[in-house]
């Protein structure tokens, strides 16, 4: 996986534009309703979701194993203190988040994977601490293509799986926490031979639950 986003960074930049997705926007207000302070992003790229909260007060972590992207993202976003790895890695640092914002990430690994993921930004967080992820919905215009390496995960493009969630699959996947808001997401983007598209993901806006 490494190696697919390397190649992406190196071949378009910064994929996704400057702006940042409309579910960091949406995060980010729902963040600021809390009360948060800090952040982490894990899956940061190059930092376009990581330099919006920094710019709106939040201070930021942001975790990246693609060099490329990190490479990006020093010029781009030089507020956030960056960690080079993998997210099943963590934890990078001792910190302990008031708030975890992962956008399109989850979805690209096996259910295991997925749940260690999961397991290791929930252990980063503080008492009561709030998640904010983002899937790709079965509702994706490429669910159901290519090889399919589990239930409902696709290879629809070569060297990157992607797992489509449903509404119970993602609360399945979310028991460790209190349930506040879902929801799906229309997300626009506009990169590589693609081309202007549209998205259609589901997100999960949760709270850490010790009991």
């Amino acid at each position: 996986m490494e190696q697919y986003w390397n190649s992406r960074f190196l071949a378009e930049g910064k994929v996704w534009g400057d702006s940042p997705s409309k579910t960091a926007v949406h995060a980010g207000g729902l963040f600021r309703e809390k009360r948060v302070h800090t952040v982490m992003v894990p899956g940061a790229g190059y930092g376009r979701n990581t330099a919006f909260f920094a710019a709106s007060g939040f201070r930021v972590d942001g975790i990246e194993m693609a060099g490329e992207a990190l490479r990006l993202a020093g010029a781009y976003d030089p507020v956030t203190r960056f960690f080079k790895g993998s997210v099943l890695d963590m934890p990078f640092s001792a910190d302990i988040y008031d708030a975890v914002y992962c956008f399109n990430v989850l979805h690209l690994f096996g259910e295991t994977n997925r749940r260690l993921f999961i397991g290791k930004c929930r252990d980063q967080l503080a008492p009561r601490g709030l998640a904010f992820f983002t899937v790709f919905s079965e509702k994706e215009p490429t669910f159901g293509k290519g090889w399919q390496s589990e239930p409902n995960t696709f290879e629809s493009k070569p060297g990157r799986p992607v797992h489509y969630f449903t509404h119970e699959d993602l609360m399945a996947h979310f028991e460790g926490f209190n349930m506040l808001e879902t929801g799906l997401m229309e997300d626009a983007e506009n990169h590589g031979a693609e081309g202007p598209h549209v998205h259609v993901v589901r997100y999960i806006f949760a709270e850490r639950s010790d009991q």
